[in-house]
Formats: C-alpha cells, sequence, structure tokens
C-alpha cells in the first residue's frame, strides 16, 4: 500500500510546522542574545565614561600641581627631565614636542581602553597634512581620482 494524498498533505503540514517553530524559537533567540550584547555594551560604555571623568579630574589635578614639579612617573618623562632646556627659547617649537603630562594622559587613555596597564616607549606630534604633503604626490592623487570617475566612461 502506498502513501496517499492525504498522508502527503499531512508531511507537509508538520514539516511546515517544524519550520514555524524553528524560525521562531531562533528568533526569540537572536533577540535575548542582541538584548545581552546591548546591555553589554552599554556597561562597557559607562565603565569608559568613569575612566573618562576619572582621566579628566587627574588632568585637572595636574594642571593645579604645575607650580611645583613633579617626580617623572615614566622613563621617557624621566630622560625628559634630565635633558637640559635649550639655551633660546623660540628654537623650541612648544606644538612639536610631547609634553610629560601628555604622555601621562595618554598612558592613562590606552589603560582605560585596554584595561591593562601599558607603557609608552615613544611618542612624537605628527604633522597636518599640509604641511607633508608633495606636489607629486597631490598630483598623484588627483590622477587616480579622475580616473575613477564614472561619467567619463559613458
Amino acid at each position: 500500500m502506498g502513501l496517499g494524498i492525504a498522508d502527503f498533505i499531512v508531511i507537509a503540514v508538520l514539516v511546515g510546522a517544524g519550520c514555524l517553530v524553528c524560525s521562531v524559537g531562533l528568533w526569540i533567540m537572536l533577540r535575548q542574545a542582541a538584548s545581552a550584547q546591548q546591555r553589554a555594551m552599554e556597561d562597557r560604555l559607562a565603565e569608559l565614561a568613569d575612566a573618562l571623568r576619572a582621566l579628566q579630574t587627574k588632568v585637572a589635578e595636574l594642571g593645579k600641581t604645575q607650580e611645583k614639579p613633579a617626580e617623572p612617573t615614566s622613563p621617557v618623562a624621566a630622560i625628559e627631565a634630565s635633558t637640559p632646556a635649550a639655551a633660546d627659547p623660540q628654537t623650541v617649537e612648544p606644538a612639536e614636542e610631547v609634553t610629560p603630562e601628555m604622555l601621562v594622559v595618554i598612558a592613562a587613555a590606552v589603560t582605560a581602553f585596554l584595561g591593562k596597564k601599558v607603557r609608552i616607549r615613544s611618542a612624537k606630534m605628527v604633522r597636518q597634512p599640509r604641511e607633508t604633503v608633495s606636489a607629486w604626490s597631490q598630483h598623484g592623487r588627483v590622477q587616480v581620482h579622475s580616473s575613477h570617475n564614472p561619467r567619463a566612461r559613458g
């Protein structure tokens, strides 16, 4: 005896119901996982906001204690403190040097972000883009950008 049309209809309904139950279950699990991830992200964001507030208060404290020189806390700060100052203050550009206070702030920010203590080995100021662009590199960029013009291909 073979399967009749009624048997095929019952099998199709059972398979469809199984697919529907599975998809609803997976959708519920996905919603729960997304809400858990969102809660975790909000918690991490709150931790970072607290760390930022702590860094801001630390910077404010460092700004207040600027009158008396503090002991260097990092090897880079110790080296900078031990080097003699330039004879002519106009020869040293203040925008080009990284101060020990900035090193402390950078180290604290990276430590707060990564969650573990870091050591800054070197830091330097990056020049503005308009200072480092040569005519040759600018011309090359113009050629590359103009070769990607979709209207010219018509």
